[in-house]
């Protein structure tokens, strides 16, 4: 079974059309089991397959710290059909990487959403149409005043795209509230911190995310203001809407768990 969990999930992660592609091959890995399960021992909340746990690809336990994650984990698996699909699984993807790569290197991990911290989105802002400039304002400034106030944390906003130097001590006040820690529940609040600030390009939104200040869907909202205010005027872009949907299944999942373990 080892080597079954080492071929379905090492191609990850898939985009949609990729999805799409693969779905039409033989080589998406039929299923295998009959039910998926949860069970409960040392390490945390496992995930069994017709009673026998299943393996990230490097081999080690697909374990959770909290039940309600396991089972939501087991849910994925219990909704493969006949052939067990990657890219339906946005959950399962997020614990194996946090499980092999961040829980045992997380400091790299901490120091890539820090570097978000002096070049973020919500700084950056527009000077024209004056609808685009209050919507990033709408959106945007609550969350740079809720880092100032609650974190401790003053930056600098700008106008166009120059790269303005943010303070140190902004920085390092909002540093502080990143989980660094080798502990199984920091791997797992940092792994999945680390994908919302990607998937926004926004650690500030990822931190106030975390922090339950934001919903998951007025953080994705925040995070595409630009984006669909272009398409108030260009036009619906099927493609892009496609892609976005499937990134907002990975934002979804990276909630699910800062959500459980808060």
């Amino acid at each position: 079974m080892r080597d079954i969990f080492e071929e379905i999930f090492e191609s990850q992660p898939l985009d949609p059309e990729e999805s799409v592609r693969r779905s039409m091959r033989p080589n998406l890995r039929a299923r295998f089991y009959q039910a998926a399960s949860v069970g409960e021992g040392l390490e945390g909340y496992a995930v069994l397959l017709d009673g026998r746990p299943v393996r990230t690809p490097a081999r080690r336990h697909l374990v959770a710290p909290a039940r309600v994650l396991a089972e939501a984990l087991a849910a994925e698996w219990d909704a493969q059909k006949d052939r067990v699909d990657p890219a339906m699984m946005p959950l399962t993807r997020l614990a194996n990487s946090i499980i092999d790569g961040v829980a045992p290197a997380p400091q790299p991990v901490a120091a890539e959403i820090e570097k978000y911290l002096g070049t973020d989105l919500l700084f950056y802002r527009a000077t024209t149409p004056a609808g685009l400039v209050a919507s990033q304002q709408q959106h945007w400034d609550p969350i740079v005043g809720w880092a100032r106030d609650n974190l401790g944390a003053g930056f600098v906003l700008t106008e166009g795209v120059v790269h303005v130097r943010q303070p140190e001590a902004a920085i390092a006040a909002a540093v502080r509230t990143i989980p660094n820690g080798a502990a199984v529940k920091e791997a797992w609040r940092l792994g999945a911190l680390n994908v919302v600030t990607t998937l926004t390009g926004s650690a500030l939104l990822a931190l106030a995310l975390a922090a339950g200040r934001l919903t998951t869907d007025a953080a994705w909202t925040a995070a595409h203001v630009d984006e669909d205010w272009n398409m108030q005027f260009w036009g619906r872009d099927e493609v892009m809407l496609k892609r976005r949907a499937y990134r907002f299944a990975e934002m979804q999942a990276a909630a699910d768990v800062l959500d459980a373990l808060r």
